[in-house]
């Protein structure tokens, strides 16, 4: 029989966001306009989504799309009824991440991997090694190039995410050096771009319809 995707031993989270106009990609609408941001991130999210299926099922690994803004009607009506929905609690991006983590391992999870919806270059191969990682190592993360970190991946709980400088150029470090000093064993997987700026637009999505107007 096949397993329930939310009991599933391995669980992939994505973080997102409802894309409402004017409270989405807020530092791209000088670029693009408070529509033009909120399908961008619209584009995003599908896209991630629709990698994340394919990889996830075939693998019997349970999907959930935690999100903020607007309601859980919104989301089914969007994204559709195939994966767990999960609000984000309140606080900082480190306090939301901690109880997503914790959510999941205390329903039963083995490895947990999170990731977000701004890095197009993700692929099904990174996610495969993530969940590798997990089998030998008790953290994995990807490095993006402005410090941060588009995926982070864990096999028991552990605290990652009090006292880090959120939307820095130090996350990344602080986040290995609170790794270290619990000794854990730690994969890094290789650094990817996410799209915050319109430079990072022009870079890695050169193509998207509303760059001209940069």
């Amino acid at each position: 029989m096949k397993r329930d995707q939310n009991s599933s031993r391995d669980r992939l989270i994505i973080f997102g966001r409802y894309p409402i106009p004017g409270q989405t990609k807020t530092r791209l609408i000088p670029a693009l306009g408070s529509a033009g941001a909120a399908d961008l991130q619209r584009r995003l999210t599908e896209n991630i989504l629709e990698m994340v299926r394919r990889f996830a099922r075939p693998r019997e690994i349970g999907v959930e799309i935690c999100f903020e803004g607007d309601s859980k009607q919104k989301m089914r009506q969007w994204l559709g009824s195939g994966e767990k929905l999960s609000q984000q609690v309140s606080g900082n991006l480190g306090e939301r991440m901690q109880a997503a983590f914790l959510d999941a391992f205390q329903r039963g999870a083995d490895r947990v991997v999170l990731l977000g919806t701004d890095i197009p270059q993700i692929r099904t191969d990174h996610l495969e090694q993530a969940f590798d990682a997990l089998s030998e190592n008790d953290l994995v993360i990807g490095p993006s190039t402005d410090g941060g970190y588009w995926l982070i991946g864990l096999n028991h709980p552990v605290d990652l995410f009090e006292g880090i400088k959120w939307s820095t150029d130090a996350v990344f470090g602080q986040t290995l050096a609170l790794a270290k000093k619990q000794e854990l064993r730690v994969k890094t997987l290789s650094p990817l771009k996410d799209i915050d700026t319109a430079e990072d637009l022009k870079q890695v999505l050169p193509g998207w319809k509303e760059i001209n107007n940069v």
